[in-house]
């Protein structure tokens, strides 16, 4: 689980990438709170980029899983697609099957 985070090939399971959400939401929370009670630390706005970065990735992934091109992601309520739908079995051009898949 989590094996390259922020990278954009292969393929996640249903409960990596709501964990991923979890944290995305955590952590966007922290920031913003925190930014928005220090007015010195607008510089941590920055973390929003890696934060950002690391949801899109999980995202491609997870349509990877379904069998589709990332830019699925951005058809408005097809998170709850990739939340609650099961992945395509076997292998397709993405990768292994997460579920089937195990390592060495």
């Amino acid at each position: 689980m989590f094996i390259a985070p922020f990278n954009f090939d292969g393929r996640i399971r249903r409960k990596e990438y709501g964990i991923s959400f979890i944290i995305f939401f955590v952590c966007f929370d922290i920031i913003g709170s925190i930014v928005n009670s220090i007015e010195a630390a607008a510089f941590l706005q920055l973390l929003f980029i890696p934060l950002c970065w690391f949801i899109i990735a999980q995202g491609v992934k997870r349509c990877h899983d379904k069998n589709n091109a990332g830019w699925y992601q951005i058809i408005p309520f097809y998170f709850f697609a990739l939340l609650f739908s099961d992945s395509d079995k076997g292998e397709n051009q993405y990768g292994q099957n997460p579920k089937e898949y195990v390592q060495p």
